[in-house]
């Protein structure tokens, strides 16, 4: 019972699963929690922690589902210390051709979903003195790019969610803090990414190269440690610098380069 718990979203597989793969290694238990049940299995045979780790086979948009996950993790664990809020999803198309059950899938997991599991979860962080929320929002929901008209909106809103959490929960003894995400070496970013795509990413990140999920996983985790005591309502852009950088400027930089 004194091991710490944490509940991670979306963790069948990228940030998620390198989430709960960082955890572990501090020797916390780890509720993993994802849509896809196969994804889910293979991710849980991998991490072979049978005694540390939990399956829960659940959509995050299902208020049901999510407060069933809670209360399976708190049945099993005795506890939750951390949740982070990972699980998302993107539909990649221009405004005038985004539907609208486009726009309400994206927002029903992307905003939705941590707004319910952080309702579900509160209480049983409470009994225990506290906790910390980490919600995955992304820079798409700082900056505007193209074809991400529901997901940049999604994630915006959600970085203002935890604001608002953030506020509300701060008397229970929880942060809530966010990361938002650059341009990560993940399956998806592999699948969708061209040459071209990775070319433009890497002229405008001053690090000039992506992010690793264990680099997310690092601030996640620090977040959720002791070592954040004093952080919260914060969204954090973890990104190589993208974020800051405006228009970039990588002509003006490759010469800087070069002098």
């Amino acid at each position: 019972m004194a091991a710490k718990v944490a509940l991670v979203t979306g963790a069948g597989r990228g940030i998620g699963l390198a989430t709960a793969r960082r955890f572990l290694a501090e020797d916390w238990r780890v509720a993993l929690l994802d849509i896809d049940a196969a994804l889910l299995e293979q991710a849980m045979a991998g991490l072979a922690r049978p005694e540390a780790t939990l399956a829960l086979h659940a959509d995050v948009a299902d208020a049901a589902a999510v407060q069933g996950a809670v209360r399976r993790t708190g049945a099993e664990f005795g506890r939750l210390d951390a949740l982070v809020n990972n699980a998302g999803i993107a539909v990649f198309k221009p405004l005038l051709e985004t539907t609208p059950e486009d726009w309400a899938r994206v927002l029903a997991v992307n905003l939705t979903g941590p707004f319910l599991a952080t309702q579900a979860a509160a209480p049983l962080m409470a009994e225990t003195g506290g906790g910390a929320v980490v919600n995955i929002t992304s820079i798409s929901g700082l900056r505007a790019s193209t074809l991400r008209v529901a997901y940049g909106t999604s994630k915006a809103g959600l970085a203002h969610l935890t604001k608002q959490q953030a506020v509300e929960l701060g008397a229970l003894g929880i942060r809530v803090n966010a990361v938002a995400p650059g341009p990560v070496d993940t399956a998806m970013a592999k699948a969708v990414h061209t040459p071209e795509i990775r070319r433009d990413y890497h002229d405008t990140i001053p690090l000039d190269r992506y992010g690793l999920e264990e680099e997310l996983a690092e601030a996640i985790f620090f977040l959720c440690s002791d070592r954040a005591s004093y952080l919260t309502g914060q969204v954090i852009a973890v990104d190589g610098g993208f974020e800051a950088t405006g228009i970039g400027l990588p002509t003006l930089r490759a010469a800087r380069r070069n002098l």
